[in-house]
């Protein structure tokens, strides 16, 4: 499936956030605006972005408005990932490498820091308490997500619920907000802007979890980043909790070792017993249950190119290779 085709209809909506960003990353600091530079150049597929453009769409909106709230959500996001990149030790993202390992722990963090105040200031631009309260409450638990992530490294015994806690608080929080954030911009009552953050919801636990399938299957060159990173960071994701799950004794004890120890020296054997005890098969039906749970919170919308995007835009979810 093609994201530029599916996404099409929103194609100057997308260009207009992508200046927006450019505007708004400037600084009077020449090391800002350098790794505002890189994270401009490495892209993205703007996934949330556009969820909130064709959100708003779909409900009928034609202002600018929700281009300025998709830049918003943009740059909460890649203040995530800068932050993310330092904790997690990450090199590579997008297929480039990071600004923490270009500039340095305290650079990235810092502006990170940068990002998510920039983000609250175009908040305030926007006018509406509603956004602000919304984006507040997300960003928080965004942030308590990632410190339960942190807190399940290296913990075999991390169950399935707790890794669906952590995902839906680090992951499907925003992209339920960035499909809010569409209904709001649109005027919609309160009913709508419950059904388009439910196909967020959805759509967020789908992305997360074929984003941690990916690490056991997805090539390089296709994803951004290395096979098996997760277990090096000791990150007991779907596919590991349901090997240890079903595995025989020996097979649960080399895959509970691997998280334990974070090793990757035997990351084939770990790899082979995900496969055998379905953990790959079981993690993409999740996914896909996901899905179309997201697609059948999408009924009370009209009819339109936009509304079949967003149930494209869900079906790429669970098909993506990258």
């Amino acid at each position: 499936m093609d994201l530029k085709a599916l996404l099409a209809p929103i194609a100057d909506d997308l260009r207009r956030v992508d200046a927006i960003l450019c505007e708004r990353l400037a600084s009077d600091v020449a090391l800002i605006n350098e790794i505002g530079a890189h994270i401009t150049a490495a892209g993205g597929k703007r996934l949330r972005p556009a969820v909130v453009l064709l959100s708003s769409r779909a409900l009928g909106c034609r202002t600018d408005e929700p281009a300025q709230l998709a830049a918003i959500i943009e740059l909460i996001h890649t203040a995530t990932l800068l932050h993310d990149d330092v904790v997690d030790g990450t090199d590579r993202r997008r297929g480039r490498i990071t600004a923490h390992a270009l500039w340095g722990n305290a650079s990235a963090v810092l502006c990170g820091d940068f990002l998510y105040s920039r983000s609250f200031q175009m908040m305030v631009d926007a006018g509406r308490m509603s956004v602000m309260r919304l984006l507040a409450d997300t960003t928080n638990a965004i942030a308590e997500g990632e410190v339960l992530q942190l807190q399940n490294r290296g913990d075999a015994t991390v169950t399935e619920s707790r890794y669906l806690r952590v995902i839906e608080l680090k992951t499907a929080r925003l992209f339920a907000a960035a499909a809010r954030l569409g209904a709001i911009a649109a005027e919609q009552p309160e009913t709508a802007q419950q059904a388009l953050a439910c196909y967020g919801h959805e759509l967020g636990m789908a992305f997360q979890i074929v984003d941690d399938l990916l690490d056991y299957r997805a090539a390089p060159e296709h994803s951004g980043k290395n096979i098996g990173t997760d277990l090096a960071e000791g990150k007991p994701t779907l596919p590991l909790i349901h090997a240890l799950r079903h595995g025989s004794s020996a097979q649960s004890e080399l895959i509970r070792t691997a998280i334990l120890e974070k090793r990757m020296e035997r990351l084939d054997a770990v790899l082979a017993v995900v496969e055998s005890t379905g953990g790959i098969a079981y993690s993409a039906a999740l996914a896909a249950r996901h899905v179309e749970a997201a697609v059948a919170a999408l009924n009370a919308v009209p009819d339109s190119p936009h509304k079949d995007a967003l149930i494209g835009l869900a079906r790429f979810t669970a098909q993506r290779t990258y």
